[in-house]
């Protein structure tokens, strides 16, 4: 096939790309930091020159199905819908639902014919979905958003071991097989083949941090299909600074705003708050947990956190679960936004929303946490798992009145959601660009699950 002309790729970036934005979830019905990036893209796409966009959620058991169909309709969203899936197979990734998606999806792609099919995520749809989506529009791009290690680690795509939760730097069956003796070498080897053999029929990738990039291409994605875009924030309003009674107040109020899970480092946190000295903490400290679901963690975590809770002597405050709405009132009551995650974690989308208030962000000092947060220019590093380390920081914070200032000085604005959206746009317009070219795609069969 020969190239196009500069007339005629003038002439393609004018067209209108229509984009089917598939999610994992409706932030309606599930409010994951997932969810709200991929809807967040399908609303700077409605607003961007040159595209439209349709967004496809899926739901589960606890949503009814409303018939033969496995599509069902939102209310008052002409351009939304979500699809019903609930034979999710966690290890291989896998719908062992085909006849839904043979039928009731490959119809649905085939009658709207989008340019682009992007993957935002594919949990509990199935990486099947992208087979489909192929074989039923062999001219569009696929392209799929990478959020965490799902396709890497069997351990809720974290990348720590199990029991230990210590870091894990590689994937491998042997090493896998550690963590899972229950499953052999052998079948974690058929996942990677499995996973990547689906993966294969994607034209490009997108990666919120280049940390996360950078792992699945060491595992086996082609690097040059792989774009790192940041997942744009949509939050209008900003918070003040907290107001301070008079000079000689310090910045010393503390918020973590997350899941109460073993990955979160809330346990680290609440050891390192019990740590500082009386004398330093002072009656106007507090830290805010702002977050839920520890009554679904592990009972043995449950009962961690409620020891050290005790050893906190009232210096801590629980508010609760939150709605991202909520996100600036909240941000008003705190100087400090602390994220003491033990895993790797990816582009959280807290320290975004923190930045966006001005709130210097305490973090673990690895992986997206480290990459988006900058030691010493508009947040603070500590060393992963260290309660030790964590207090020592929350202490300097606390005994450096000019600090707060000079962090949030290097605060720099996060991307916003149209930023990100024509910044896929673009992306978009190359893969199609090479796709018009000639421009070999990656191809892959699919293998059975069974």
């Amino acid at each position: 096939m020969t190239g196009t002309t500069p007339a005629k790729q003038d002439a393609a970036a004018d067209e209108t790309v229509r984009v089917l934005v598939i999610s994992h979830g409706h932030p309606v019905l599930s409010l994951g930091g997932a969810e709200v990036a991929s809807y967040n893209l399908h609303l700077g796409l409605k607003s961007a020159t040159g595209s439209q966009s349709f967004f496809l959620a899926r739901v589960g058991d606890d949503y009814p199905r409303h018939g033969r169909s496995a599509l069902m309709g939102v209310a008052d969203a002409e351009d939304e819908l979500l699809y019903h899936a609930d034979e999710y197979d966690h290890f291989l990734i896998s719908n062992r639902n085909t006849g839904d998606l043979q039928t009731d999806l490959r119809r649905f792609v085939r009658s709207l014919n989008p340019d682009v099919v992007h993957f935002h995520h594919f949990i509990g749809l199935g990486l099947e979905a992208l087979h489909v989506v192929r074989s039923a529009l062999p001219n569009a791009a696929i392209i799929v958003t990478l959020h965490e290690f799902l396709a890497i680690c069997h351990h809720h795509g974290q990348m720590v071991k199990t029991g230990t939760h210590a870091l894990c730097r590689m994937s491998s069956p042997i090493a896998c097989h550690g963590c899972f003796p229950e499953i052999s070498p052998g079948e974690f080897l058929r996942r990677k083949q499995f996973v990547q053999s689906l993966f294969g029929l994607a034209d490009g990738f997108i990666a919120p941090s280049r940390f996360l990039a950078e792992r699945y291409e060491q595992w086996g994605l082609p690097g040059e299909r792989i774009s790192v875009i940041e997942n744009g924030l949509n939050v209008p309003e900003k918070a003040d600074p907290r107001r301070l009674r008079d000079a000689g107040d310090r910045r010393s109020r503390f918020a973590f705003f997350g899941q109460m899970t073993p990955y979160k480092g809330v346990d680290i946190l609440l050891d390192a708050v019990q740590r500082i000295p009386d004398s330093i903490w002072n009656d106007d400290a507090s830290l805010t947990i702002f977050g839920g679901n520890l009554e679904r963690q592990p009972e043995a975590f449950r009962e961690k956190i409620a020891g050290l809770i005790e050893k906190t002597e009232g210096r801590v405050r629980f508010a609760g679960a939150y709605q991202n709405r909520d996100m600036p009132s909240l941000m008003r009551q705190a100087d400090w936004v602390l994220l003491p995650s033990v895993w790797w974690e990816n582009s959280p989308v807290i320290i975004q929303e923190a930045f966006h208030h001005g709130r210097p962000v305490i973090c673990s000092g690895i992986g997206g946490m480290a990459e988006k947060v900058k030691d010493g220019v508009d947040g603070l590093h500590f060393l992963t798992g260290s309660p030790e380390d964590l207090a020592d920081k929350m202490t300097e914070v606390l005994q450096n009145k000019d600090l707060w200032n000079s962090l949030r000085a290097g605060i720099m604005e996060p991307k916003s959601y149209r930023d990100c959206a024509r910044e896929h746009l673009s992306f978009y317009r190359s893969v199609l660009a090479g796709r018009h070219k000639g421009a070999p795609a990656i191809t892959g069969d699919l293998q059975q699950s069974a």
